[in-house]
């Protein structure tokens, strides 16, 4: 391979060359990175990121950008190079010195809420991808709620880079017949065609027509034979912004490893080149072999041009906003407070008081909670992966989201759970949603993967699970939740609420809806729950505390402690009674959510379960792993540590011993 001098080179061929040596000398300082990516694909960044990209790098979250996503995040030293030469103060020089090594905003993937300019956190291929198309439909949402004739206050577009393996990946797929279905004209994605993956050529195991796969859910296909021909792809981006009702999928064929001795490889992938191998590559792209970290000046100076374009362009979106104030005052201020992310002011007032309540399921009361704040709160957004009726998730006074009805506010994302939870975080990532998602709780099994990104994204995502248990029933144990909650109380920064009754879930919602930086997981019960009497027990308030004391031992000191969640709080109560009319004090500790407890003080946490009570009896119905904690070492469980079975609901609860009789016979023997 021959390259022109870096002296003859033009400033674009200069550019990308800089994107590339800086990327390789990168992850050879670091002994570990993926260096294929950026190397085969810095033309195509290149040409995005200074002829289309709408940013501005002195405000990385200026509300109007465009969006761009990383998919393929294992090639992040591409995305790091370009946020450093476009001046984003978050990935300085040294930062690039620094790739992979702790402390570092230039993690091995790239990370959200770490690096100023990095839109997603990626790296588990097809999550960018399926991202990106949530960030369409909260671009959708947002610009036919808010832009009115002459005004259009929001109006971006949704960029990625996205690769073989993320095309492999299942979620992917979901993602893309949604995208298709709902016309999604402002997603634009460039697909790094390189046919390479770690094992090899991905014909050992991806031979698709992928063009037709795409062709076939919905999107505009092109193809750009040459990933270093920069006029064809610009080509190819600008005929693909001009298709507004599909979303758009460009092809671009390109060598992964550009320039390495072995380009075109698998061992171009992933490794540390080797010094040696950095400099023949760099020989190769007509590069000083011995400089590393190096940006010629005029390259400091063409990618300087963002910012002031940037602030150019944000200083006219700002009168734009000024003139649709002054327009239209009411959306103005209602649109201001929504890409703030604020809840509009005495919100809270209109969740329902459940004074009159009669006994239900708890999805049913979430229903009637959701429905009940929805006017409010515009932001608020969601659907369920086709179980809406079972869910209670619609929107009574709103409509479908679809194309042609993008301010509809129930989404409709069909039997995709993975894709929901991927979409949402997309959504959520855009800023102005408050994004919601139903299904069975068995079912979030399908979307974990999203689950935890949300969680490592600090984001504000709220799952509405339902049929929580075993007391889903004539379903059988295919669909009967066991392990799920101790599954998910397992992922860090995700709050998982199992409320008993009307009043705790009146709170969880409103929990939820107030934690930010993080998504709150509700799991709902399938069958009716006991009504607990707040005018004599303790208020539902206490949720917001993790757990409470929902009722306290009478006549003495307590001997047990109870702890319960969800529909078991019911059968704890009564068991309580049981006791207490025969002379034992018991206490009932209702703990609908564990991650909010242990934020509690110790003197709180000491309050509510006193260490002086080691007697202790715990009831979930679900896996017992994990209770230990709080049930004590002369405690026990009456819990789930098997499958469960296809029966009616009370049939199957009274089986698996969650009966007054088994409960209280339990309780006695912790007694002693």
């Amino acid at each position: 391979m021959t390259t022109a001098p870096m002296s003859q080179q033009t400033i674009e061929q200069l550019s990308i060359n800089t994107i590339r040596t800086l990327s390789l000398d990168a992850v050879q300082a670091a002994n570990s990175g993926h260096p294929g990516l950026p190397l085969g694909a810095a033309p195509m960044a290149y040409v995005l990121w200074t002829k289309f990209l709408r940013h501005n790098p002195s405000n990385p979250k200026w509300f109007n950008r465009d969006r761009f996503l990383l998919s393929a995040g294992h090639g992040s030293m591409l995305i790091y190079s370009l946020l450093h030469l476009t001046g984003y103060e978050s990935v300085s020089l040294q930062e690039i010195k620094d790739f992979r090594q702790w402390g570092s905003k230039t993690p091995g993937h790239p990370e959200n809420h770490l690096t100023a300019g990095v839109e997603v956190t990626t790296g588990p291929l097809g999550q960018g991808f399926a991202n990106g198309v949530g960030m369409a439909m909260a671009e959708a949402y947002l610009a036919e709620t808010f832009n009115r004739e002459g005004y259009p206050v929001v109006d971006n577009n949704i960029y990625a880079i996205c690769s073989d393996g993320d095309l492999m990946e299942g979620v992917s797929s979901e993602a893309a017949s949604l995208a298709g279905h709902l016309g999604l004209g402002k997603l634009v994605y460039l697909y790094d065609d390189n046919h390479v993956t770690i094992e090899g050529q991905t014909d050992l195991a991806f031979s698709e027509d992928v063009t037709k796969r795409f062709e076939a859910v919905g999107w505009h296909v092109q193809m750009v034979e040459d990933g270093n021909d920069l006029d064809a792809i610009e080509h190819a981006i600008r005929a693909a912004k001009e298709v507004t009702d599909k979303p758009s999928l460009i092809r671009v064929r390109t060598v992964i490893g550009f320039g390495l001795p072995y380009e075109g490889t698998s061992d171009a992938h992933s490794d540390a080149p080797g010094e040696e191998a950095v400099r023949e590559t760099k020989r190769n792209l007509g590069w000083n072999e011995e400089a590393t970290f190096y940006v010629p000046d005029e390259v400091y100076e063409h990618f300087g041009s963002a910012k002031v374009k940037g602030a150019e362009m944000e200083a006219e979106w700002d009168s734009l906003v000024s003139a649709y104030s002054s327009s239209h005052p009411d959306d103005a201020e209602t649109f201001k407070r929504v890409i703030s992310d604020a809840l509009p002011e005495g919100w809270e007032d209109s969740l329902p008081s459940f004074e009159d309540v009669k006994a239900a399921a708890t999805r049913v009361y979430s229903g009637d909670v959701l429905n009940s704040i929805a006017d409010d709160i515009p932001q608020l957004i969601g659907g369920s992966a086709d179980l809406g009726p079972s869910n209670k998730t619609d929107i009574k006074s709103s409509s479908s989201f679809a194309e042609g009805n993008y301010s509809g506010r129930i989404i409709h994302f069909g039997v995709r759970e993975h894709a929901m939870g991927s979409l949402m975080n997309g959504m959520a990532l855009y800023g102005g949603i408050i994004p919601f998602g139903g299904t069975f709780l068995t079912f979030s099994d399908y979307m974990r993967p999203a689950i935890r990104l949300a969680a490592l994204s600090e984001i504000q995502t709220i799952y509405v699970f339902t049929h929580d248990s075993i007391g889903l029933g004539e379903d059988g144990p295919t669909h009967q939740s066991v392990e799920h909650i101790c599954a998910l109380r397992a992922i860090p920064n995700l709050n998982v609420i199992r409320p008993c009754d009307a009043h705790e879930v009146r709170e969880a919602w409103k929990a939820a809806l107030l934690r930010k930086g993080a998504p709150t997981a509700m799991a709902f019960s399938r069958q009716k729950v006991a009504l607990i009497d707040r005018t004599k027990y303790a208020g539902a308030e206490g949720l917001h505390k993790g757990a409470y004391v929902l009722a306290e031992a009478e006549g003495g000191d307590a001997e047990l402690i109870i702890i319960a969640t969800g529909s078991e709080v019911g059968l704890a109560m009564e068991t309580r009674e049981k006791l207490q009319e025969e002379g034992t004090p018991v206490r009932v500790v209702s703990m609908p959510c564990w991650e909010l407890f242990e934020e509690q003080s110790n003197d709180y946490k000491e309050s509510v379960l006193p260490s002086s009570v080691t007697k202790r009896f715990v009831i979930e119905a679900g896996v017992s792993q994990g209770w230990e904690r709080y049930a004590g070492l002369e405690g026990a469980m009456l819990t789930v540590d098997r499958f469960g079975a296809s029966a009616p609901a009370e049939v199957v609860f009274d089986k698996y011993g969650f009966n007054i009789d088994n409960a209280v016979a339990m309780a006695k023997e912790v007694i002693g």
